[in-house]
């Protein structure tokens, strides 16, 4: 009889708890040409993903190994992101259960030449809800109506539920909040807006992944917004010289907002993250501007002190 705690693969040994097994999953992240981009496989269906094999040296060590396999990408700075272990999760394997451990990793785009159908994606591909760089988008009336329609829906937490979608999506006085993007997909999944939720796909918002990806994605995305405010993980994803619109359009991307450019400027002054290498550019083949590039003796004292990137909107 086999051994419950334990289940041999093919090509190694993955580890196995109870009728769990472990898996090690990418958000994966770039900044290319001024949008924010995830590598993807399945031809954009899923995150690149492996089991952890008892094999692996650590979690990084096995995320490395599968993310190379898939994408043949290399991978830079990755930090734990979540452990995802709800029951009904993969909506796959009745008897089992899958817990996956996330990473978020920040890289430079390059061509992935992966066995897993592997292409990078536009964050704003999977919730083009979150791009309020061109103002409020168009897709939003469409969401809040159909969420104003499941708060109407239940009588006994009725106000419970508009205050939730109110503060979520800056309705009725709220203002936008751009951290919080996992709950509106959380909302829209708890409403049965998207696909994963069981919406037919003429009826969903946002291109679907497979099981719940788009949360593990939606997770990262959060994760990120609200780390570029106190630590200057955006670094990882500029090149090594850069102008400051450069740097400020980045994250705008990563936000989904416009910036106030002189208090942008400001606080980057305030914050003697950069650095002047003595070099300009011309990026529009106008005013050659300067480029900076990031100080990397600070990198020890922001680690322990804490440093931010201004999200001062217009």
């Amino acid at each position: 009889m086999p051994d419950r705690h334990r289940t041999l693969r093919t090509l190694g040994v993955c580890l196995t708890i109870g009728l769990a097994h472990a898996e090690l999953i990418a958000v994966l992240s770039a900044v290319t040409g001024d949008e924010p981009r995830v590598m993807t496989v399945r031809s954009g269906d899923a995150l690149p993903s492996g089991p952890f094999e008892l094999g692996h040296r650590s979690l990084q060590a096995g995320l490395r190994e599968w993310v190379g396999d898939q994408t043949g990408h290399p991978l830079g700075y990755l930090e734990q992101l979540y452990t995802f272990a709800d029951r009904d999760r993969t909506h796959e394997d009745a008897e089992g259960r899958t817990i996956s451990i996330s990473y978020l990793g920040l890289v430079r785009e390059q061509a992935a030449p992966g066995a897993g159908k592997p292409g990078w994606h536009g964050w704003y591909e999977y919730f083009p809800w979150e791009d309020h760089r061109g103002g409020r988008p168009e897709i939003l009336a469409a969401i809040t109506g159909r969420l104003q329609d499941w708060v109407a829906a239940e009588t006994a937490r009725r106000e419970h539920r508009r205050r939730r979608v109110d503060f979520a999506f800056g309705l009725d006085g709220a203002a936008w909040n751009e951290d919080l993007g996992l709950q509106r997909y959380e909302l829209m999944y708890e409403a049965g807006l998207v696909t994963e939720a069981g919406c037919p796909p003429a009826k969903s918002f946002g291109r679907s992944m497979f099981a719940d990806h788009r949360r593990i994605l939606a997770t990262g995305i959060a994760r990120l917004r609200a780390k570029i405010k106190y630590r200057p993980v955006v670094f990882e994803l500029m090149p090594e010289s850069f102008t400051l619109s450069q740097l400020q359009r980045t994250v705008e991307a990563l936000a989904g907002l416009t910036l106030h450019k002189p208090n942008f400027r400001r606080l980057i002054d305030q914050q003697e993250l950069i650095e002047e290498t003595g070099e300009a550019t011309s990026e529009t083949g106008g005013r050659p501007a300067k480029l900076f590039r990031y100080r990397h003796a600070v990198l020890e004292e922001r680690a322990l002190s804490g440093s931010k990137l201004p999200l001062s909107r217009n």
